[in-house]
């Protein structure tokens, strides 16, 4: 059998590493506490808890906020074959 995703708006944030970015996540992220990992200063990354665990965002991920309004990060070519972007 074959299945088609339904159509569903989503939100998204791209991440990257700059402070007004930065602050915009936190703020998608609804407050939580944003802790952007250094310990490679050329791979920053950011713990995304979701449904399965926690996830890494890498520089350049999307972060998508999911139907039930969990999170978790998304590869930029894997966003871009499977969403476009919305007129408001």
């Amino acid at each position: 059998m074959k299945y088609r995703k339904k159509p569903v708006v989503i939100e998204a944030i791209q991440f990257i590493d700059n402070a007004d970015r930065i602050m915009e996540i936190h703020e998608f992220l609804g407050g939580d506490t944003t802790r952007i990992n250094y310990e490679d200063k050329y791979n920053p990354y950011i713990k995304i808890e979701t449904l399965e665990g926690t996830m890494k965002a890498s520089v350049g991920d999307y972060i998508i906020k999911g139907v039930n309004g969990e999170f978790y990060p998304c590869k930029p070519d894997i966003f871009e074959k499977t969403y476009e972007e919305v007129a408001e």
